[in-house]
């Protein structure tokens, strides 16, 4: 086994953090890079002797306990930015952790900061057995059912453990989760890239969650090669930091940024309300709510058993962000939620779907100088659309323009952009068997219209991504509503690239090295 962790996920220059391994083939080397547009090797040590480590008992939850191979110092030229640690042993065997480094404390280097989502990383790693969603190694070796995994998903999980290898250092060209063609006449539906996972042993969670190769990576690498300069820090930094926000003048959130803890939040909208402005450039946003205890060692996250698998307070269960016993709907913030929308390309949600947004403001600021008019579709062949998405209810107006309807935290004040078809699961009895099934539907429908019938559980499944802006407080916030933005930066798509710009324009972000 070669494995390792650290003690801490972010760090500023001067301060040091512990690296603890464990291997059976010795002596390792240990390379440390930043990760952005291009690659930089920042340090390097060669000739550790590291012995293996015993793995406890229910590791997932409790942590690993391995002593500290050693202590690294963040250099005062670290750039803030996304750490690639790598170690090697004997046989040339790799394990990866990373490290983000923030900016000194009260020096910001620049005006915007990408919030990296690791809560979403902790959730879906299963390195040890379980995660937030299942017993993955049960499931994955088939010695458990698939029904008895989900029951056997925790919601205490350890911070000091390795992250399951596919999370946190896949393969250059991992395939995306979305199906990239549509679905042909009669054709067997399918989710992603099911040869590939078998060959690499994927299992169902390990391209959800992750920096490298993955929506963050995209997006970073677009951003620097632009010439814009970006600041980082981890969704626990803005929890445990109340006031890291206030040096900056916008905030990116970016691919998968699904779990936020009440403090992240908090902070968040005291910023916009304060007149900063948010761009969330993902899908399935602030869906759940989380805690953090032990000093950022233990994540508490029980999903769906909130209420029922802890003796705490209301307001300190885990469950969803829209459920009426917090009274903080997510769309309050984001303007948008995935209740409201779902899957794209993926099964039989929406198969032979469009892949992109149809526009419809086509006057809207974001829009300006991108050749997009009415009824025009952005990102069809990328696509832009698929995996998780966020949306709202809407109607049209006299004009043929869509506005929001005022539920569950959606603001009147929405400004739709364009929209899509998602569904929330795949319908049972059509003659297919379901690869995503929907997820407590009674749950979710007695969230958004206060009953759980089956009329009401059947509205669900139908709703749709949404691309939006609106204003709040003296801020401003900027939705996607996909997981997918970040791979039409990637392919450099001529029209997704406009809008991000635009977006990086209003919100003030930094361009110090933009191109001739």
């Amino acid at each position: 086994m070669l494995a390792c962790y650290t003690d801490r996920l972010s760090v500023r220059p001067g301060e040091r953090f512990a690296l603890h391994a464990s291997a059976t083939s010795s002596p390792c080397r240990l390379r440390i890079a930043r990760v952005g547009a291009e690659r930089r090797e920042v340090f390097s040590r060669d000739g550790l002797a590291i012995a293996e480590q015993p793995v406890p008992p229910h590791v997932d939850r409790d942590g690993c306990g391995w002593p500290a191979t050693l202590e690294v110092e963040v250099g005062a030229d670290w750039r803030s930015g996304y750490y690639d640690i790598v170690l090697t042993d004997a046989s040339g065997a790799e394990a990866h952790h990373f490290v983000c480094v923030k900016a000194p404390a009260g020096q910001a280097r620049s005006t915007a900061v990408l919030v990296l989502a690791t809560n979403t990383y902790h959730s879906y790693n299963w390195w040890g057995g379980a995660n937030a969603y299942s017993n993955v190694t049960g499931l994955m070796s088939g010695t458990v059912p698939f029904a008895q995994a989900m029951d056997e998903a925790i919601g205490v999980l350890s911070t000091q453990r390795p992250f399951a290898p596919l999370i946190v250092a896949p393969p250059e060209g991992a395939p995306r989760l979305v199906n990239m063609r549509k679905r042909g006449f009669e054709e067997k539906p399918w989710a992603s890239d099911h040869a590939w996972m078998v060959e690499h042993r994927a299992s169902p969670y390990d391209g959800s969650a992750g920096f490298l190769h993955k929506w963050e990576h995209a997006f970073v690498a677009w951003a620097e090669a632009e010439g814009y300069a970006l600041d980082y820090a981890t969704d626990y930094d803005l929890e445990v930091e109340p006031d890291l926000l206030a040096g900056y003048q916008s905030a990116f959130f970016v691919g998968h940024s699904e779990y936020w803890s009440g403090g992240e939040r908090d902070q968040v909208e005291r910023f916009v309300d304060a007149g900063g402005r948010i761009a969330i450039l993902s899908g399935n946003t602030c869906f759940w709510k989380v805690r953090w205890e032990n000093d950022g060692k233990t994540y508490v996250c029980h999903k769906w058993k909130g209420f029922e698998a802890e003796d705490v307070p209301p307001e300190q269960a885990t469950h969803l962000w829209s459920h009426r016993a917090f009274a903080r709907p997510e769309a309050e913030l984001t303007g948008l939620s995935f209740v409201f929308a779902g899957y794209h390309r993926l099964g039989m949600c929406v198969a032979r779907g469009q892949g992109g947004f149809t526009v419809y403001d086509d006057r809207h600021w974001a829009l300006e100088g991108s050749d997009l008019f009415y009824g025009d579709v952005i990102g069809g062949d990328l696509p832009l659309i698929g995996y998780e998405s966020d949306g709202c209810r809407f109607t049209f107006d006299d004009g043929g323009l869509p506005r929001a309807v005022p539920m569950l935290g959606v603001p009147e004040n929405l400004e739709i952009i364009g929209f899509a078809p998602c569904a929330f699961g795949e319908e049972a009895g059509r003659g297919y068997n379901p690869i995503i099934p929907p997820e407590k539907l009674d749950v979710i429908a007695d969230v958004i219209f206060g009953e759980s019938s089956a009329e009401a559980q059947a509205k669900v499944l139908r709703g749709h991504a949404v691309l939006a802006s609106f204003k709040r407080g003296e801020g401003e916030v900027f939705n996607t509503g996909t997981t997918e933005w970040a791979h039409g930066l990637a392919a450099r798509d001529p029209f997704v690239q406009v809008i991000t710009h635009n977006v990086m324009r209003r919100f003030g972000v930094s361009r110090p090295g933009a191109p001739a």
